[in-house]
């Protein structure tokens, strides 16, 4: 008998693999039944998206890229810094748990349902939030590896899902879940407004975050007084804000307010940034016009909200990656180089142009989808 049966109460396991697939997964299992017993397995990284939501089992891991694979040579630079050395230690987790849960869901990339797929896991339910259709369908393999693995799947597209129905998968699209788990918190952004636009700062979660903000920073810079927005920063769990400081010459001022989710200012005397924990990025995305972003689940949210995103590509990005997505994004990211003068024109493009803002910001609407996701999933989890 299934160790989950003989308990009595039914137990989930969410197996996520990223900073983005962490707070996804997290947003679902906030919204479980609470007679569901849930706990969570984030296979890359602290799982701080979890903090307060459930409790974590398994082995954790650290890898040099945290799990971006939009960097060049991301996957060899985790080999050479002992990255397969985190490899023994999920299987065998996997392999221990097997049939402890009466439900397995993977939130992420195929990494989750492969390692799954080798540990003799079998009716997975996966959320893939990775492939978005608009460039690759699945592979050979892929489709394999899901039929034999998986019992339901939810993908991002009509057509993902029509793929996976046609080898004989139960594959849906629903909506995007990732509008349904955009995070709020205590921080009330629209006291803090005082100029007619507003910007927020979304430099990621990773190594490179504090090179990106102080780049963002440069070009904010370079604005002209008068065109100056309003700036509001969403800082990741495990992000150093006094290294975002050192980066950029700005100073930390203390929280202002009894606001949880408040880490106060940084400032040089000119530019000011508000800033607040990433758990109330919903909160500054909706008083914002528009978007710095180098981050990834976030920019999918932020355009989906329509928030016009510029982006800037890093010479170490796998541009085949950062290609694939803008043939979803389209117009409503705007990519430009990893120089303050090239993120500073388009900043000033669109700060001066409401017309063109609404234009992008639907298009971003369009490409993203509405919300939805969330109550079937659910639905299909406690069926």
């Amino acid at each position: 008998m299934v160790e989950a049966e003989a308990s009595g109460r039914r137990r989930f396991l969410f197996v996520s693999n990223g900073h983005g697939e962490d707070s996804i997964a997290a947003a679902i299992v906030a919204g479980m039944p609470k007679g569901i017993e849930v706990e969570a397995y984030p296979m890359i990284g602290a799982g701080n998206a979890y903090a307060g939501v459930c409790p974590l089992v398994g082995p954790r891991a650290t890898l040099a890229s945290e799990g971006w694979r939009n960097v060049k040579g991301s996957l060899r630079r985790d080999i050479a810094t002992g990255g397969l050395s985190t490899v023994p230690p999920a299987l065998s987790f996997l392999r221990r748990i097997r049939g402890k849960y009466d439900r397995v869901v993977v939130v992420g990339d195929m990494v989750g349902v492969l390692a799954c797929q080798v540990t003799g896991h079998r009716d997975l339910h996966y959320l893939d939030v990775y492939k978005t259709g608009a460039a690759r369908l699945y592979s050979a393999p892929e489709r394999w590896a899901i039929k034999r693995t998986c019992k339901t799947v939810f993908c991002r597209s009509d057509n993902l899902a029509q793929s996976l129905t046609q080898v004989g998968v139960d594959a849906r699209s629903a909506g995007n879940v990732m509008m349904d788990t955009i995070p709020h918190g205590g921080y009330d952004a629209s006291t803090r407004r005082s100029r007619p636009l507003a910007v927020t700062l979304l430099p990621g979660s990773r190594a490179l975050t504090a090179e990106s903000f102080a780049l963002q920073v440069e070009a904010l810079r370079m604005l002209r007084a008068d065109l100056r927005p309003d700036v509001f920063l969403a800082v990741a769990g495990s992000i150093n804000v006094d290294d975002l400081a050192k980066k950029t010459g700005l100073k930390r001022t203390p929280m202002l307010s009894v606001e949880p989710s408040d880490l106060g200012e940084l400032s040089d005397g000119d530019l000011t940034i508000h800033m607040a924990r990433g758990g109330a990025m919903g909160n500054l995305l909706e008083t914002s016009d528009l978007v710095l972003s180098q981050a990834g689940t976030a920019t999918v949210q932020a355009l989906g909200l329509g928030k016009p995103v510029i982006t800037f590509v890093n010479p170490r990005d796998r541009r085949s990656r950062f290609n694939d997505e803008q043939v979803l994004f389209g117009e409503a990211r705007t990519a430009v180089a990893a120089e303050a003068p090239a993120i500073a024109t388009a900043l000033r493009t669109l700060l001066e142009d409401d017309g063109e803002r609404r234009r992008l910001a639907n298009i971003g609407r369009q490409r993203i989808g509405g919300p939805g996701a969330m109550v079937a999933i659910l639905d299909a989890l406690v069926a």
